[in-house]
């Protein structure tokens, strides 16, 4: 298997069935990442543990079903995705990155798929098809022909048409993936293409925008610009961007090549990217040849410089990576705290006081009818005190009560549900969905309005989670800095397996065991 094959992006679950039972594929999936996080990340391992917490509560309060895990809300992988225009020098800087020929080049859209690349563990390069991502949850695209299918109906069965993934045995790939997009100028099916983007640079870690300095001027890159810049520059992790300008070699013979850089941060700054990281970089190998010497000196200081910084942040793309499994962490745990348990109480509080009301005037009304209905049949009411006369009568009467009383429970939870499509956090909506589902089944009761699971344990336990989470921030700071500014003495090795101990943080290698 090649080595990103067991490290899953989304980690499943483990299933914590709590009266015991044979463990499922995907306890044992996760079980083996915590065995070789154990070995070569220790802190990440913990953190895992941590998940399986969090889900324990997200079990009980029924936000998540039992084949379902908080660990696949984020990708266990560095990612760096690398997006642009085609003929752009996406494909020959991945060539150069990963030391060999891995994707083609050529001044036309020769890769009209997005490429996941990964290394291999067997030292074989291979191309397996879109299905090899879509049907795995251990990747970045699991199930992405759904998506797909939403914006491009029948779409998705073609998912071998958008996606590929490619082994390498490249050791500058060890525990990270990269990500090759097709040229934007180049894709028919722009909408599903559109799509899988968006989720890439939701996932990844660090995002390569390709531009082509033979052609800089915005009239040429608006549509790029538009994606790719100008509804990325609010986010909260737009510095995980960096703005490339490729082969700005073919500038050389210009009267002033600067102002062919410049005019491409004017065009970046008039779709609003007014900050940000801006290279430009060119391929040595296959450059222009320069033949003013102060010049070809002047361009090459700067490609070296401008290279060694993107490869710089690409190295630490392992760190930021256990940086955000530890905020996703604690990010859903308190989005539990803070919102799904505010939001499922308030529920049940609508739920009761409709079914209560409803409860009240309906039976008022059916009382009144069968009142009314008996004194014009002219009933005799006493006779009802007979047991062998009112039983059958007061068992018929309760009957209906029941029907009645689930006829309206079964509309007002109806009501509630509509309301919630009105959210449209599709994640927290899910979540309350199936919450409601839940604390709305045929046996609960609608007269308690505190959340079903939601008690002393599932408080302490979440409680735990986040202190956890804070723990891990800490455990990654004193592997990565030194706020006391003291010197810091070279420490004996851990042992391997050692708990204690903060290796990089990295994703495991994978085994054959996977």
């Amino acid at each position: 298997h090649p080595k990103c094959i067991l490290a899953p992006n989304c980690a499943p679950q483990r299933n914590n069935n709590m009266l015991g039972g044979t463990p499922t594929p995907i306890d044992s999936r996760l079980d083996s990442l915590e065995k070789h996080l154990k070995r070569e990340n220790p802190a990440l391992m913990k953190v895992v543990r941590s998940y399986r917490e969090l889900d324990k509560v997200a079990y009980g309060l029924g936000v998540l079903n039992r084949n379902d895990s908080m660990a696949t809300r984020v990708p266990w992988w560095p990612l760096i995705a690398v997006l642009g225009t085609f003929s752009s020098g996406k494909s020959t800087f991945i060539n150069r990155y990963v030391g060999g020929t891995l994707q083609q080049t050529g001044n036309q859209a020769v890769d009209d798929k997005f490429t996941v690349i990964c290394q291999a563990a067997d030292g074989e390069s291979r191309t397996l098809p879109g299905l090899a991502l879509d049907a795995d949850p251990r990747f970045p695209f699991y199930q992405i022909s759904k998506e797909i299918d939403d914006v491009a109906r029948g779409e998705g069965g073609r998912v071998d048409a958008y996606l590929q993934l490619k082994t390498t045995p490249s050791p500058t790939l060890k525990n990270k993936i990269v990500i090759d997009s097709p040229g934007f100028d180049a894709d028919a099916q722009r909408n599903s293409t559109l799509r899988i983007t968006e989720h890439i640079i939701t996932l990844s870690d660090l995002v390569l925008v390709f531009f082509d300095a033979r052609h800089p001027e915005p009239g040429a890159m608006q549509d790029t610009l538009k994606h790719l810049v100008t509804e990325t520059i609010n986010r909260p992790d737009s510095n995980k961007f960096l703005y490339i300008l490729n082969q700005i070699d073919n500038t050389a013979r210009e009267d002033n090549p600067e102002e062919v850089f410049a005019a491409w941060q004017r065009g970046l700054a008039q779709a609003g990217l007014t900050a940000g990281r801006f290279y430009r970089i060119y391929d040595a190998e296959s450059s222009v040849p320069i033949e003013d010497p102060s010049v070809r000196q002047r361009f090459e200081e700067k490609r070296d410089a401008d290279l060694a910084e993107i490869r710089g942040r690409m190295e630490q793309v392992e760190m930021e990576r256990a940086y955000r499994v530890v905020g996703v962490l604690e990010k859903l745990a308190k989005r539990i705290e803070g919102h799904v348990i505010p939001r499922v109480h308030e529920m049940k509080q609508r739920i009761k006081q409709s079914i209560v009301w409803t409860d009240s005037i309906v039976f008022a009304l059916v009382a009144a009818v069968l009142g009314l209905g008996g004194m014009q049949l002219g009933v005799d009411w006493a006779r009802l005190m007979d047991p062998w006369i009112g039983a059958p009568v007061a068992a018929a009467v309760a009957a209906l009560a029941i029907y009645l009383h689930v006829l309206i429970r079964k509309w007002v939870v109806g009501r509630e549900r509509k309301l919630l499509t009105k959210e449209h956090d599709l994640e927290l909506r899910e979540w309350l969905e199936n919450a409601l589902t839940h604390n709305t089944t045929r046996f609960r009761s609608v007269l308690l309005t505190s959340p079903v699971g939601w008690g002393a344990g599932a408080k302490r336990r979440l409680a735990q989670v986040l202190r956890d989470a804070d723990g891990f921030v800490q455990t990654l700071n004193d592997r990565y800095t030194n706020p006391s500014g003291a010197a810091v003495a070279d420490e004996p090795a851990q042992n391997e397996g050692s708990e204690e101990s903060v290796a990089s943080p990295v994703v495991p290698r994978a085994s054959t065991a996977a």
